[in-house]
C-alpha cells in the first residue's frame, strides 16, 4: 500500500511538518508496545502477527468439502464485515450473502428467495452466545429441515475452542474451524473468521494473508517508513486538532464494503473516554454529488480518505456527437474515474481541508490483504498515541446485557435502564 499525506499538512487544522515530527517521535516508543505485544501474543496486538500465525490449510480443507452456489454467513460485526469485505471486493462464481441483522422481513425473503440444498451456512461467533447470530442461525436451520435439506451436511462452524457452538460442532460432528485466541472480531479479517468465505468462494487466501505480510514487514519505528502507520499517525495528530471525523471514501464500487468494515474498525476501537473520530462513508465518484459539499464547505472538522486502486479494467466511452460532450468520446471510464478522484483531492485542498490518499496496485486479494492490514496496523498505533484501550468495547457490551435482560436471559442493571426510558411523546 502506498500513503500520501502531503494534503493533510498546512490546512485549516493547522498540522505542519514540524508538528507532524513531533508526533513521529512518539512514534518510535508507540511502535516498541505494539512489537512487545506482537512478541507476547498479547490481546489485540496478536491480530498484527495472523500474517504469520494464520494456516490457510485448515480453512482450504473446510471450504475444498463444498461446491455451493451460494454461501450464508451468519454473524455480526467483526464476525461478518472482513468477510464480506472480501467477498465484495471479489469476482466470484459464488453468491455470499451476511446475515448480521435480525430484521425478520429480510432474513425469511433471503431464505425463501435462496436455493437452501445449494447453500452453505457459516456461523460465526467467538463465545457461542451472541443472540442476534446464534437467532439467524435457529431460523436459517429450521428454513433448511422445512425445505428437506439436512442442515447437518451443508454448516460449518467457526467459534472459540469452547461454547455452545462447539458443542453443537461436535455433537453432529460439524466442520470447525477455530477463531483465534487474542484477535478481537473486527481485527479478524486475516483469520479462518474472515477467510473461509474466501476461500470457499474461490480465492486466493494465501495472496490475502502474503499481501498482509508485505505491510507488516513495513512497520517501523517512523511513520515515514510505513504507509500504515503514515495514516495512523496523520489521523491522530488531526483528531488532536478538531477533526472529529474519518470519512472514508474508496474510488472503487468493488471497496464499498470495505468503507463499512473501516467504519467498525475506527470506530468500535477508538472511540474511548471522549476520544476517537466518528468514521463517515462515501463512495467515489457518487458521493461527490453529495457528502463532498459539506467536506468542502461544511465544519473544517474532518479529514477525507481517499483509496484506490492505481490499475483496473477498463471501458472506453464511445464517440458522440452531442453537443458539449464530444470530449468524453474517445476517453474511457477508467480515466474519468481517475479524473475525478483527482479533482476531488485538489478540491478539497484549495479548500484547506485536509485530506490523505491511499493507493493499492490493484484490487485483488494481495491489495486486499494489504489494505486490510494497513488499516488495522493504522488503528493500532492511533490507539497507543491516544493511550485509549483499543482492543475493548465496553458500550457495546452494556447494550448486549441489556437486550439480553429484555428477552429474559438473566437479571441485567442495563436492562432496568431500558425500561426507566425518559419519555416526551407527541402524537
Amino acid at each position: 500500500m502506498h500513503a500520501d499525506i502531503g494534503n493533510a499538512l498546512d490546512g485549516a487544522l493547522g498540522l505542519d511538518r514540524a508538528a507532524l515530527d513531533d508526533v513521529d517521535d512518539r512514534v518510535a516508543s508507540a511502535h516498541e508496545r505494539v512489537e512487545r505485544g506482537r512478541a507476547d501474543g498479547a490481546h489485540g496486538y496478536a491480530a498484527l502477527n495472523l500474517p504469520e500465525t494464520c494456516d490457510p490449510d485448515p480453512v482450504e480443507r473446510v471450504a475444498a468439502g463444498f461446491d455451493p452456489e451460494s454461501l450464508f454467513t451468519v454473524g455480526i460485526g467483526g464476525s461478518a464485515l472482513g468477510a464480506a469485505t472480501i467477498t465484495d471486493a471479489l469476482d466470484s462464481p459464488v453468491d455470499a450473502y451476511y446475515l448480521d441483522n435480525v430484521d425478520p422481513e429480510w432474513v425469511s425473503a433471503l431464505c425463501d428467495r435462496v436455493d437452501l440444498s445449494e447453500t452453505v451456512v457459516n456461523v460465526v461467533s467467538r463465545s457461542g452466545t451472541t443472540a442476534e447470530t446464534l437467532s439467524n442461525f435457529l431460523v436459517v436451520r429450521e428454513a433448511m429441515d422445512d425445505a428437506g435439506v439436512d442442515w447437518t451436511e451443508r454448516t460449518v462452524v467457526t467459534t472459540g475452542a469452547e461454547g455452545n457452538l462447539r458443542s453443537l460442532a461436535d455433537r453432529h460432528d460439524l466442520p470447525a474451524l477455530d477463531v483465534p485466541d487474542g484477535v478481537p472480531g473486527r481485527f479478524s479479517a486475516l483469520s479462518p473468521v474472515g477467510l473461509f468465505a474466501a476461500a470457499v468462494s474461490g480465492h486466493d487466501i494465501e495472496a490475502l494473508l502474503a499481501g498482509g505480510a508485505a505491510e507488516a514487514e513495513k512497520l517501523s519505528g517512523s511513520l515515514y517508513d510505513s504507509p500504515a502507520y503514515a495514516y495512523g499517525a496523520t489521523s491522530y495528530a488531526l483528531a488532536e486538532r478538531g477533526a472529529a471525523v474519518d470519512a472514508m471514501m474508496p474510488y472503487a464500487e468493488s471497496l464499498e464494503r470495505f468503507a463499512e468494515w473501516f467504519a467498525q474498525l475506527w470506530a468500535e476501537s477508538l472511540g474511548k473516554d471522549g476520544r476517537g473520530q466518528t468514521p463517515a462513508r462515501a463512495l467515489g465518484a457518487t458521493d461527490q454529488h453529495s457528502q463532498l459539499q459539506l467536506y468542502r464547505a461544511g465544519p473544517a472538522d474532518k479529514l477525507v480518505t481517499l483509496v484506490r486502486p492505481t490499475e483496473r479494467s477498463d471501458t472506453p466511452i464511445p464517440e458522440t456527437d452531442l453537443e458539449g460532450l464530444s470530449y468524453l468520446g474517445g476517453s474511457s471510464l477508467g480515466e474519468l474515474l481517475d479524473a475525478e478522484f483527482r479533482a476531488t483531492e485538489a478540491s478539497l485542498a484549495a479548500a484547506g481541508r485536509e485530506n490523505v490518499r491511499l493507493e493499492v496496485d490493484r484490487v485483488d486479494e494481495r491489495g486486499l490483504g494489504e489494505l486490510l492490514y494497513a488499516m488495522e496496523a493504522a488503528c493500532v498505533l492511533y490507539g497507543e498515541l491516544a493511550d485509549v484501550s483499543t482492543f475493548t468495547q465496553p458500550a457495546v457490551e452494556w447494550g448486549k446485557k441489556a437486550a439480553r435482560g429484555l428477552l429474559g436471559g438473566g437479571e441485567f442493571a442495563e436492562a432496568d435502564a431500558v425500561r426507566d426510558k425518559r419519555r416526551l411523546e407527541i402524537d
